[in-house]
């Protein structure tokens, strides 16, 4: 369907890509990665005939019609949801005013046997039949089938455009392309603005296209799920190779290694000749075969090995002071939007030191919680902060506030104070933004060179208490991973908002639940709330919703604990998960023991030492399990 030959472009006299080549055709579904700036929106830019490449050419099949989805999208105001769903239907939208056009003089007119009338016959025949060819019938269905895949509600349907989210917007947008009868999909990071369910009903879709997709996204598992396909761009070279995103990381790495060790050969092999070439050119009997060595190792073709590019953010967050032993205590919050009841009664007491991970699915109460805390609206109930905290705050779409007509460097230095306006530019340069590049208008940023340079800003003000909303957004996989080793470092205490599991493996110690207006908390890890859940991941989780045993529970509203019945609560359930955590390793060394008294009886028979140690163990036990009892029961009273 489209070929690319040679194609290069630069910026500022450096290239992004020199002299690439590669085909697409129908059932390629490709992953394009690579590290933030790397050129993969401009790559999709030439794709879509945005913007012309320095030089190259770009041949398609006649007919090709080709949707992309933009990152950056503008609306018309006044038009409903359906609305603008519907603008994907040009030319049905078009036959349709006609034959109602037509269909309307029929009615009226009365001139019947005029060749008028006939024409209008004619006409009507014509274009109720393009109208089929067109699929007319079966639009108003389809639109709706996949505006309720992508979140929304039937009721929201007749709502203005203006009054939905960036990320909403960007449903609506990726809903019209679906809709259209497109033989090419470009598609910049479709799943930013999705959860979990809207997710996974993509990736259905996208397994299921004819056609040619093409992906840029930084979700590995989204990747993993739709490619068959994958393309980085990487020191202006394209690496492209027939697997998904992991199984195209393991393959590249086992290339490489193969290079190393070829290489390595060769190099001796050229150092062997090189001394016998020293050894005999000042030799007359020899001099002859040293020119003939000479000339050979001259045409010898030397061995590449791919360039890597492993350039990391250097990325720290350090504690300003030390706050008191409780950091946030909210009692009774709610918060409503119009008619729309988002957080119902939330009471929430966060310790000094906590990483806490906030799961559910999209408007489910989350960002909005987050928001209360900053105090970004006004909401009932109360939050108060405590000792010396200092709030940093990252918002969902915290790029989307930085002036893009300002340099990176005046967007620092503006944030600055006294004490850090001389680190600002060894800063940037731990974030990767390196000379020249400081003067960059922030406009001209890639959207996770954005991210960057918001999370380089936050850290201009101090802070022992962060607030983050899904701050992988737009940033690219190692990117990602500098993030998550920076925040398991961090000795302050954490809140975040993701639904990347990967993400928040190890990261959070506490997970909350937000569902129906309240929230449910998890003692543990992201896996013990998965276990806890019976799901395998968090896809699993937001897909499922509410668990039978949680949706068989009374509906009887809960009643609200005081804030020292709250600590009394938490102290009892930290008690209880540590005891169970005892009782799983005494449990395993008990079943240890076991073993080993089976196997090997008659070595054991006669060792007082080992069957004393065994049998306090399982006296332990006892102690542990009646211990887990009390305080099981004193949390139920």
């Amino acid at each position: 369907m489209l070929n690319i030959h040679n194609l290069s472009v630069s910026f500022g006299g450096t290239y992004l890509f020199e002299e690439v080549t590669f085909r697409l055709g129908s059932g390629d579904r490709v992953g394009l990665v690579g590290k933030n700036g790397a050129g993969k929106s401009t790559m999709l830019k030439i794709l879509a005939g945005d913007i012309k490449p320095d030089s190259g050419t770009i041949a398609t099949e006649r007919d090709i019609k080709l949707g992309f989805l933009r990152q950056d999208i503008d609306f018309e105001q006044g038009r409903t949801v359906l609305e603008e769903a519907y603008e994907a239907f040009e030319e049905i939208k078009y036959i349709e005013r006609k034959i109602e056009d037509i269909n309307h003089q029929l009615v009226t007119r009365t001139d019947y046997e005029s060749e008028a009338y006939s024409q209008l016959i004619e006409d009507l025949s014509e274009f109720t039949h393009r109208f089929e060819l067109l699929d007319g019938y079966n639009y108003v269905g389809n639109t709706e089938r996949i505006l309720l895949g992508l979140g929304f509600k039937r009721e929201e349907f007749n709502n203005p455009t203006e009054t939905f989210s960036g990320g909403w917007r960007m449903r609506i947008e990726l809903a019209k392309l679906l809709l259209q009868s497109n033989d090419v999909l470009l598609l910049d990071e479709p799943t930013n603005h999705l959860d979990i369910e809207s997710i996974i009903w993509l990736e259905s879709f996208l397994k299921t296209f004819p056609g040619v997709v093409v992906i840029v996204s930084h979700d590995k598992m989204f990747l993993d799920n739709v490619t068959n396909r994958t393309i980085e761009i990487s020191l202006g070279k394209i690496y492209d190779y027939n697997k998904p995103y992991s199984q195209y990381l393991v393959l590249r790495e086992d290339i490489r290694e193969k290079q190393l060790a070829s290489q390595r050969n060769q190099q001796k092999k050229i150092e062997e000749t090189e001394k016998l070439i020293e050894r005999f050119r000042y030799k007359a009997t020899k001099a002859a075969m040293a020119q003939s060595m000479i000339k050979k190792l001259e045409k010898v073709e030397r061995i590449e090995v791919d360039e890597d590019d492993n350039a990391v953010m250097a990325i720290s967050f350090p504690v300003s002071k030390t706050p008191g032993r409780v950091v946030i205590e909210a009692e009774n919050v709610s918060k409503a939007f119009e008619a729309k009841k988002v957080l119902q009664g939330i009471s929430l007491l966060v310790e000094r030191g906590s990483k806490i991970a906030f799961v559910g699915q999209n408007g489910q109460g989350k960002s909005t919680f987050i928001k209360a805390i900053v105090n970004a609206f006004p909401y009932e109930g109360s939050i108060k902060l405590g000792h010396n905290v200092e709030l940093g705050y990252f918002a969902q779409n915290q790029a989307d506030h930085l002036d893009g007509e300002k340099t990176l460097l005046d967007t620092m230095l503006e944030a600055a104070t006294d004490a850090n306006r001389a680190k600002v530019r060894d800063m940037l340069g731990a974030f990767l933004f390196r000379g020249d590049d400081v003067e960059k208008k922030v406009k001209v940023l890639s959207g996770g060179e954005r991210n960057r340079l918001a999370l380089c800003r936050l850290l201009l003000q101090p802070i022992n208490v962060l607030l983050m909303d899904e701050p992988t957004n737009h940033l690219d996989i190692k990117s990602k991973n500098v993030l998550k080793a920076a925040l398991e470092q961090y000795e302050g205490t954490l809140l975040i908002v993701s639904h990347d599991r990967d993400f928040l493996q190890g990261l959070a110690t506490t997970v909350y639940e937000f569902k129906d207006t309240k929230i449910r908390e998890y003692l543990g890890d992201i896996n013990f709330f998965l276990e806890q859940r019976n799901a395998q991941s968090m896809r699993d989780f937001e897909q499922k919703g509410i668990p039978n045993d949680v949706q068989d529970e009374p509906k009887a509203e809960k009643k609200t604990l005081s804030f020292e019945a709250q600590k009394a609560q938490k102290s009892l359930q930290n008690k209880l998960s540590k005891i169970e955590s005892q009782i799983q390793d005494l449990e395993k060394a008990i079943q240890n023991d076991d073993k080993e008294l089976a196997s090997n009886y008659n070595k054991h028979i006669e060792n007082a030492a080992f069957f004393a140690a065994y049998e306090k163990k399982k006296q332990e036990l006892e102690q542990l399990l009646e211990e887990w009892e009390r305080i099981q029961l004193e949390l139920e009273a």
